[in-house]
């Protein structure tokens, strides 16, 4: 069991703690792993599919209310180490099951944070109470913004590098009277894509101004004009249902337009901060499962007449890879905490997060592998998986290639060392 370095956790935390990772054990681990053998990607989402029994679950134990209002309503809403603990318990599970779970919370945390502020009664009526009330995952969210075009570059708009008014989303909105009208798509990589009944989209107002003009509306998916592709088919994180969207004269009343362009950099901003903060930790939850299975095997299979453990060599790469998931751990942490009472939250500190913890999930996942030897990339071993759904993470929610440079920017224009 790990030493938790954290030794101020209370009491609350600690049952938190010990909850969730029963839940990950005990409900998203097998799901995962039988989900991931399924050949054909439909059949995950079929009905009848555990798939859906963990969506089910997620939302009886009200841990879909957890990055919204808190587990325990508005009142005991969830600190920033609470929800770490959270994304990286569920992330030790099945990091591609624990991505669907979190992005499930997109449209509903934006529309209650917009409809609270602005006193959007239909937007709450419609799409945010619903969710709240919620306790069979018939309200499942998603994130629109990636294009069959356009990638990072639409989610890094504030980035010099991407601020060339010629970079346009596809996907755009005319006004009609007191409703809008969406055309364009959104591509196979969207999270939930295929089984979402509400998405946050982001679509260009006039795409003439480029990403000037851009909006994101807070809208359910099964009204006229919305069609959806088939669930991508993808070498990992296949338990994590991801398709096309597309918008036909879709026609939305105004209510559901939460963003207009005069906020939009700095919501989209806050949004990036909350989804690459999420990846941080549930990535760090899969470094240790795979650190974990890398040390399990190591104590267990004999080589050259002892233990793998008992090789000096084996001894080195195992404690690399532990200081990788502490490290990982210990940054995605304190940047939790630290956005949870800052507003807004640092991006740069988000994406260092993200950048981090998944390149350290895929660096400890593919020692893992190396340690197991040719079992390593037998689908019978956890850690084959583990390697498959770490590789996925470091393109996911940005390519950290392009997160890293769009920071170092902002570093670059802001950063003032210390005297």
């Amino acid at each position: 069991m790990y030493i938790d370095l954290n030794l101020n956790l209370t009491s609350t935390q600690t049952m938190l703690k010990e909850e969730l990772h029963r839940f990950a054990a005990e409900t998203l681990r097998p799901a995962s792993i039988a989900l991931d053998k399924l050949a054909d990607p439909e059949d995950v989402i079929k009905e009848g599919s555990v798939f859906w029994d963990v969506f089910k679950k997620f939302y009886e134990l009200e841990y879909h209310l957890a990055l919204v209002v808190g587990k325990f309503g508005a009142a005991g809403e969830l600190g920033g180490l609470d929800k770490h603990i959270l994304a990286e318990e569920a992330g030790w599970g099945a990091a591609d099951l624990a991505t669907g779970l979190g992005a499930t919370t997109s449209p509903y945390s934006l529309g209650l944070a917009l409809a609270t502020l602005t006193g959007n009664q239909r937007l709450m009526d419609d799409v945010v109470t619903p969710f709240l009330e919620d306790r069979e995952a018939k309200n499942i969210g998603c994130w629109a913004i990636t294009e069959p075009q356009h990638g990072s570059d639409a989610v890094l708009i504030s980035a010099e590098q991407f601020s060339n008014p010629q970079i346009t989303f596809d996907t755009y909105g005319r006004r009609d009277g007191d409703d809008w009208i969406i055309n364009g798509a959104k591509s196979a990589w969207v999270s939930n894509g295929t089984v979402a009944t509400h998405g946050t989209v982001h679509f260009a107002i006039d795409k003439s101004r480029g990403m000037i003009g851009t909006a994101i509306a807070t809208m359910p998916l099964n009204i006229p004009g919305v069609t959806k592709g088939k669930p991508l088919n993808k070498l990992g994180q296949r338990a994590l249902n991801q398709g096309e969207i597309f918008f036909d004269d879709v026609r939305i009343p105004k209510e559901y337009v939460v963003v207009e362009p005069e906020l939009y950099t700095p919501v989209l901003d806050m949004i990036l901060c909350g989804g690459n903060l999420s990846m941080a930790c549930a990535f760090t939850g899969l470094a240790r499962a795979a650190f974990e299975e890398a040390m399990t095997y190591c104590k267990q299979r004999t080589q050259g007449g002892k233990p793998l453990c008992e090789h000096q060599l084996v001894q080195r790469k195992l404690f690399d890879m532990f200081t990788k998931v502490e490290a990982a751990r210990a940054l995605s942490r304190a940047v939790s905490e630290y956005n949870s009472m800052k507003m807004p939250p640092v991006l740069r500190h988000a994406i260092a997060a993200k950048v981090f913890a998944t390149e350290a999930s895929f660096e400890v996942a593919s020692d893992a592998v190396q340690l197991f030897g040719g079992y390593g990339l037998s689908k019978d071993f956890l850690i084959e998986k583990l390697f498959r759904d770490a590789r996925a993470s470091t393109i996911e929610d940005g390519v950290n290639d392009v997160l890293a440079l769009a920071s170092a920017s902002s570093l670059i224009d802001t950063y003032v060392p210390e005297r």
